[in-house]
């Protein structure tokens, strides 16, 4: 393993305890420059994830509350007159960072969460018809309640298709709660923990995720996946192209974190829960049973 990815996770692992897999699910999903969604319950440590992260990732980190009266210019910015120069100032809102915390973006109105679209999208926003770019490395986190909690609304498909990824964390199990309730608070060990790396070693690694192998068997299974969730009637919707080449950079990221230079069926599979679980819909057009649908996926089709 890359000495680097081994200090993130090390550090990570000793802030955000009994969530090894969800860590590196994170670190491959910002290896592959995606965004991930983090859909859980509050108190289990989605928000720590995210600062976590960005702390050691040694990043500028900005947390934005989602709330149903936030606007769009709240996330964006906006335009102020100024009356001694006879001109409009921009002045950015919190979305120019490098790493943006989305909490709770589902209790926001549409209209507040479509500000982020173009950001992810593009690295960039629009304000009175002129581009701005936002940071690299540019990362997106968002937090989700469950649909069924008071004052939610549900983020449409175009919006989930922009995240990489959407993960659970869970309740940690007994042992690593234990360590939770006996031990320090995690926001003083957030404050205590340097950075491991710096922007600079972080682009190293992004684009050494892009360059791992895929050999064209590798490219024909995960052809064979997207084929199947939209020929297959078990499937409501299929995945989309975008889909694959983000299940392709997942993969690529997660073989780097194995210390692996060439992608194997087993990375693809890794990381298809994560890819694909929230991209996938039942054919009664429930929104629930994405996990369900990924299983029956990697059952249904072969490994070349």
């Amino acid at each position: 393993m890359n000495p680097d990815i081994q200090s993130v996770l090390a550090a990570i692992d000793g802030i955000v305890l009994g969530k090894p897999r969800e860590v590196r699910l994170t670190l491959a999903c910002v290896l592959a420059r995606g965004h991930l969604l983090i859909e859980d319950v509050p108190g289990v440590g989605k928000t720590t994830l995210a600062h976590a992260f960005a702390r050691v990732l040694g990043l500028a980190f900005h947390r934005i509350q989602f709330t149903s009266d936030l606007l769009p210019a709240d996330i964006i910015g906006v335009s102020v007159y100024d009356r001694e120069q006879g001109r409009f100032d921009f002045h950015p809102g919190p979305v120019f960072s490098q790493v943006v915390l989305a909490d709770e973006v589902n209790r926001a109105t549409p209209k507040a969460q479509s500000a982020l679209l173009e950001a992810m999208e593009e690295q960039q926003v629009t304000v009175d018809g002129q581009t701005r770019a936002l940071p690299a490395p540019f990362f997106v986190i968002a937090t989700q309640n469950p649909s069924n909690q008071v004052g939610t609304y549900p983020l449409p498909e175009s919006q989930l298709d922009r995240f990489l990824m959407r993960i659970h964390l869970g309740y940690p199990d007994a042992k690593a709660e234990r360590a939770l309730l006996g031990g320090e608070t995690r926001r003083s060990l957030i404050e205590a923990t340097t950075p491991v790396l710096d922007t600079a070693r972080l682009l190293t690694l992004q684009t050494a995720a892009r360059a791992v192998h895929a050999a064209p068997a590798l490219l024909d299974y995960v052809q064979a996946l997207l084929t199947h969730s939209r020929q297959s009637p078990a499937f409501g919707s299929g995945l989309s192209p975008r889909a694959g080449l983000s299940l392709l950079a997942a993969a690529r990221a997660w073989a780097l974190i194995e210390g692996r230079n060439a992608v194997l069926p087993e990375d693809i599979q890794a990381v298809l829960p994560g890819v694909a679980g929230h991209r996938l819909t039942p054919p009664d057009g429930a929104v629930s049973g994405g996990d369900t649908l990924v299983r029956r996926l990697v059952d249904d089709v072969a490994v070349p």
